[in-house]
């Protein structure tokens, strides 16, 4: 695994990171109730992290490889400062899906419950039962409603990641042809963000030659994606390029590409892993790709969670905590903590990654 510092560097066409979650409630509310479901207590920023905690990880999916990455990350880094973790969750990434497992949680009286929403809102009503008992909790990589949760963990700037993805696509295709985006679940917060970026970026003078013509849903889900991609291109045969921010999706579709005579004429974009997409780049499928270091994801979160339930930080913005091997890191509006650069991965650089 490349350090944080290779990684960054490696991103020099990267794209910048910020967070964009729908709420269930106003943007006033949201703003005083999200710093304050944390922040009741003083932030004691020497005190020592607790040791023995309890962190539970609750992926959108339990077998989504992306996410297996992040939470195995996570639970490592819980043995680093004494604590334990474990990966609990859904086989699919239904909005309500995640429900059953977080009432679980709390009768188990984890310490900290960190999870990636499949839907902004479904899983507010036990989040914030989570927090009345004490339990922190600490949304990553896709956000809940911000009065849900004390923290997000955002793997990167949400706007910079949805416009990044049709800059590069328009480069690659010359700012003109039909386009199409596969994305997870219609309720995802962090695809639906991005998507909504992507739409804002698209309406610039530079796209008037670029339509975009579907958002399909593959549910996260490689043969729906798979399936996805394959009605798409029977849809649009003349579709110049797709959009995939969702690993599981990008996968699918190169797969489908590669072993079809759309194979070098649709340019295929998104966010990918390096070992999932390694063979893709180098048979010419899929010319460049993006993504953050998702192990780097799971330790910041870890760490987060642990500086919650140690008091060291509530969730109020300006507020500062370690991560590890990772550095400092401080806390933004509405709870939110970046975690970085992503990194563009094309034939040059992609075997310098193993992730």
């Amino acid at each position: 695994m490349m350090l944080r510092t290779a990684a960054t560097a490696a991103a020099a066409v990267s794209l910048a990171l910020a967070l964009a979650a729908c709420s269930g409630t106003t943007k006033d509310s949201v703003g005083k109730e999200s710093v304050k479901s944390g922040a009741t207590a003083k932030a004691d920023p020497d005190a020592p992290l607790k040791k023995g905690l309890k962190l539970a990880f609750l992926p959108k999916q339990i077998n989504n490889p992306y996410e297996k990455i992040v939470d195995d990350a996570g639970i490592a880094a819980a043995l680093e400062f004494g604590g334990t973790g474990k990966e609990v969750g859904p086989s699919d990434a239904g909005a309500s899906s995640q429900v059953s497992y977080i009432n679980t949680l709390i009768q188990q009286r984890q310490d900290a419950i960190l999870v990636a929403a499949n839907d902004p809102n479904a899983v507010c009503g036990p989040l914030k039962q989570a927090m009345k008992k004490g339990i922190k909790v600490v949304a990553y990589d896709s956000d809940t409603a911000k009065d849900c949760r004390q923290l997000f963990i955002n793997q990167a700037s949400s706007e910079q990641i949805g416009r990044s993805l049709v800059q590069h696509l328009g480069e690659q295709i010359g700012h003109k042809g039909k386009i199409a985006i596969l994305s997870a679940t219609q309720n995802a917060t962090n695809q639906n963000t991005w998507i909504g970026f992507m739409r804002d970026e698209l309406k610039l003078p530079k796209y008037k030659d670029m339509k975009l013509v579907k958002v399909a849903y593959g549910d996260d889900a490689d043969q729906k994606s798979f399936q996805q991609t394959q009605g798409l291109m029977q849809a649009y045969p003349d579709l110049k390029g797709i959009i995939s921010p969702t690993t599981v999706g990008i996968a699918a579709a190169a797969r489908y590409l590669s072993d079809s005579s759309y194979k070098g004429k649709v340019v295929l974009n998104g966010l990918g892993t390096p070992n999932q997409m390694r063979k893709y780049v180098k048979d010419g499928t899929v010319g460049q790709f993006s993504l953050w270091n998702p192990e780097e994801l799971g330790h910041l979160g870890s760490y987060a969670a642990a500086a919650l339930a140690s008091g060291q930080i509530t969730g109020a913005q300006g507020e500062k905590f370690k991560a590890g091997r990772l550095g400092e890191y401080t806390v933004g509006k509405d709870g939110e903590v970046i975690l970085g650069e992503p990194t563009v991965f094309d034939r040059k650089n992609i075997d310098k990654f193993d992730f």
